[in-house]
């Protein structure tokens, strides 16, 4: 969700995030560590209301530099993410060599990809190179879609495989990370692709 966008989907999600800005501080960090604690020990969709919920409050909450103030205190199995200070709470994405886990609370990269355990590194650097391929079929140039023949079918295809290495991401790639940090997300869709999380089953 960008700040600053007008399309009508980002003003909803600013919409909803204004419960949280009416919080004062103190209850804006109680709510947040109460939350992180029952986000601990589990792999989460990102598109998880519960999460979702956490996000909207992630944002209001670094603009006001709440984790900072020491108001509350997170679960101790929480260590501190270096771009921000925050709660470490890591996301996974397609471009994880590149960005490594991004940050829930600022957006920028909570882990660096070469921070990773080394043996969950070739797992994602994996994963991630089957999967820049199908999602560059929606990026095709006008070349490409008419040497592909039935770019629809192209589509169709790469749509498919998308939703079964995004489950791959929850099944197997969050499992292993969560050997590390306290609670992992995935990303559970592809807008270019048009994959939606309930595309998506585990």
């Amino acid at each position: 969700m960008s700040e600053h966008s007008d399309a009508p989907l980002d003003k909803l999600w600013r919409e909803y995030g204004e419960v949280f800005a009416a919080f004062d501080d103190l209850t804006l960090a109680r709510w947040m560590a109460q939350t992180l604690g029952q986000l601990q020990g589990r792999v989460w969709r990102s598109s998880h209301p519960l999460v979702g919920a956490y996000r909207l409050a992630a944002q209001v909450a670094h603009d006001r530099q709440i984790w900072h103030k020491r108001l509350a205190t997170a679960p101790r199995d929480y260590p501190e993410a270096a771009c921000c200070r925050a709660p470490l709470l890591p996301l996974i994405t397609r471009d994880v060599p590149e960005q490594g886990l991004i940050c829930q609370h600022c957006n920028a990269t909570a882990i660096a990809f070469d921070d990773i355990p080394v043996d969950v590194q070739k797992m994602l650097r994996n994963w991630a190179a089957k999967y820049a391929p199908i999602h560059q079929v929606a990026h095709w140039d006008d070349r490409q879609q008419k040497r592909a023949g039935n770019y629809d079918r192209a589509l169709e295809d790469a749509a498919s495989e998308a939703e079964r290495l995004l489950a791959a991401a929850g099944n197997k790639l969050g499992p292993a990370l969560l050997e590390f940090y306290p609670a992992v997300l995935w990303e559970d869709q592809d807008e270019c692709l048009d994959v939606r999380p309930e595309d998506i089953p585990l």
